[in-house]
């Protein structure tokens, strides 16, 4: 379960139906060209959280035929709705997913007692491993060491999807816990985190920058952090031209450039403009000839 897992897009057509077509180009994109280790399947970049239980239950079946067993498939199955979260790790581990991962509970502010059962009750519920997915800035819950330590003593909690500036607490986690599986979530801070040992990372830009994140990955292992830091820095150049164009949407636009069917966002999230449209194809141009 180490190295580069691709938080993996979903195509959807103007109405936010799943175009199955793309969902499957994009996958084979993500394993033939841009070489990653795995995927990460119905987190945020896949648009997750707004789509119906039966859609993401799709986007599963989908992804899982297309990929077989060629690359490892983590999926992402938390919910505000327990028993959505429940029904979808049971469906996961019945498809034959290596791993689930949950999002922490998100919205209201749920103390750690409440966290803490929100995994187990997923966990009692299925036979397979369990990745938890920490992004702070987006849901609000900032664990503490203590608290990471208490989740880990489940012997199916297998490691976290770190998604947090906190390198302190990076650090510290990989010192007490080197037999769980850390994760790397900021793409643009894939080369820092790597120096601190990470047993991979998990990247929006991998659907189109797998390469070159393998490539930072991969040097900053063998201890070559200057030559890892010159592909990083073309990585955080076409990071910071994606972000100010749009992120989801100008990453699906420079699939579509290199022939991959990506489809739209779903609303609320609006399409690009013709001008933002053409950004998207001068930044395919320029980083992925």
């Amino acid at each position: 379960m180490k190295g580069l897992f691709s938080a993996l897009m979903c195509s959807f057509d103007e109405q936010g139906n799943i175009n199955e077509k793309g969902l499957r180009e994009i996958v084979r994109y993500n394993i033939d060209v841009s070489k990653v280790d795995g995927l990460y399947v119905n987190g945020s970049t896949g648009e997750n959280f707004l789509l119906s239980t039966d859609q993401k239950k799709q986007v599963f079946e989908i992804v899982k035929d297309e990929v077989g067993s060629e690359v490892k498939l983590i999926g992402q199955v938390g919910s505000l709705n327990i028993d959505e979260a429940v029904e979808l790790a049971q469906f996961t581990t019945d498809l034959g997913y290596d791993a689930i991962s949950a999002v922490t509970p998100f919205y209201y502010k749920f103390d750690f007692a409440e966290i803490k059962d929100y995994y187990q009750t997923i966990l009692e519920s299925v036979d397979n491993d369990l990745i938890i997915y920490s992004i702070p800035a987006l849901t609000g819950v900032n664990m503490n060491l203590d608290q990471f330590a208490e989740l880990f003593e489940h012997e199916k909690i297998i490691g976290v999807k770190f998604t947090a500036p906190d390198f302190f607490l990076l650090e510290r986690i990989r010192h007490k816990f080197p037999e769980k599986l850390i994760y790397s979530g900021f793409d643009e801070m894939l080369l820092p985190a790597s120096v601190l040992d990470i047993d991979g990372a998990i990247g929006s830009t991998f659907n189109l920058n797998g390469q070159r994140a393998k490539q930072i990955f991969e040097l900053a292992q063998s201890g070559k952090n200057q030559e890892a830091r010159a592909v990083q820095e073309v990585t955080n150049d076409l990071i910071a031209e994606i972000l100010d164009n749009g992120l989801y949407q100008t990453i699906k636009e420079v699939l579509k450039y290199k022939g991959v069917d990506a489809g739209f966002c779903r609303k609320p999230m609006r399409a690009l403009t013709e001008i933002e449209v053409t950004r998207a194809n001068e930044i395919a141009d320029k980083y992925f000839k």
